[in-house]
């Protein structure tokens, strides 16, 4: 299964919503859609799902153009909103019954389906419960639920998370983990960073509707790892470690975060021990030393601007 996007271009009026991007996933992916407010994100994800139309370019789902085969690439995606659309009078059920049905899953494999998927997303015990009493992580649990009833080999999710408590976040988390082990390809558009670094092994960052990254996390780790960051918890003689950190020639700056130092450098490992071993050298007693990690939040605070539509 691969869905790849070409050159799609995207207008409302005199405003572009995308702008000529180009990127690609496939199965077992799991990849983090990300931008800022306005960077064209859930128009994207939208004519992904075949719920628009691009101005130009265009997408495809196993081989399937949105534009020229809409009803054979949506029986290709499951797609799961921001926000559950349901009706008040439909128990969790009915409504993954109903969905099943306009998939046209057959009756003599329809129950079997439902309650295979009720059992995976933790909704058989509340299978007769109506959709406008549940929590908003359950209604979410049945919006995933419904994108697979027709069992397709990608999913995209436009801000799953948004909303949920702790809990419900971390179980969904697990969810789509297992969905990608099962060889799901997934596409998940979220504003929380740190839980996408954990989960994700590809991004796609986009700004004003263009795209300006899109790859493996670890590579995109590998071109910003010119900039630095060490914590430096001294044990004493605080105030003389911070200024003896301003002073080293490979050091670009410094700040007190709490009771640790950060320290920005520029260049090798071998710098990072220089650095450590000028303290040690200066016989400064040292508690913590260590290489912040760079993550997927410092790698969209670095190719970003914050510019919106």
């Amino acid at each position: 299964m691969e869905v790849r996007v070409e050159n799609l271009v995207k207008h409302f009026d005199k405003t572009k919503a995308v702008d000529d991007i180009t990127f690609s996933f496939s199965t077992g992916q799991l990849v983090g859609f990300v931008g800022p407010n306005g960077a064209g994100k859930t128009t994207t994800i939208r004519i992904l799902a075949t719920l628009l139309e691009p101005t130009s370019g265009n997408a495809y789902l196993n081989g399937f153009s949105v534009v020229e085969h809409p009803e054979k690439a949506r029986r290709m995606v499951g797609y799961v909103p921001d926000t559950l659309p349901m009706q008040r009078d439909m128990t969790v059920h009915d409504y993954l019954d109903f969905f099943a049905r306009a998939y046209g899953v057959r009756a003599v494999r329809r129950r079997k389906v439902i309650e295979g998927i009720e059992e995976f997303t933790g909704l058989f015990e509340l299978r007769d419960k109506f959709l406008d009493s549940l929590s908003k992580g359950m209604k979410q649990r049945v919006s995933l639920a419904r994108s697979l009833v027709h069992d397709p080999p990608a999913l995209i999710l436009d801000e799953p998370a948004a909303g949920l408590d702790p809990r419900a976040r971390i179980e969904l988390r697990e969810l789509l983990k297992v969905l990608a082990r099962q060889g799901k390809a997934i596409l998940i558009s979220s504003h929380i960073l740190t839980e996408l670094s954990e989960i994700c092994d590809c991004a796609v960052i986009i700004e004003q509707g263009r795209l300006l990254r899109a790859g493996k996390i670890v590579d995109m780790h590998q071109v910003d790892m010119s900039r630095r960051i060490i914590v430096v918890r001294p044990l004493d003689r605080k105030e003389e470690v911070y200024k003896e950190l301003l002073q080293m020639p490979h050091v670009d700056q410094a700040r007190w975060v709490g009771d640790a130092i950060e320290v920005e450098t520029r260049g090798s490992e071998e710098i990072i021990c220089a650095i450590l071993a000028g303290l040690i050298k200066k016989n400064f007693r040292i508690l913590e030393f260590k290489q912040h990690k760079t993550g997927l939040e410092d790698i969209f605070m670095n190719v970003t601007k914050g510019y919106v539509q």
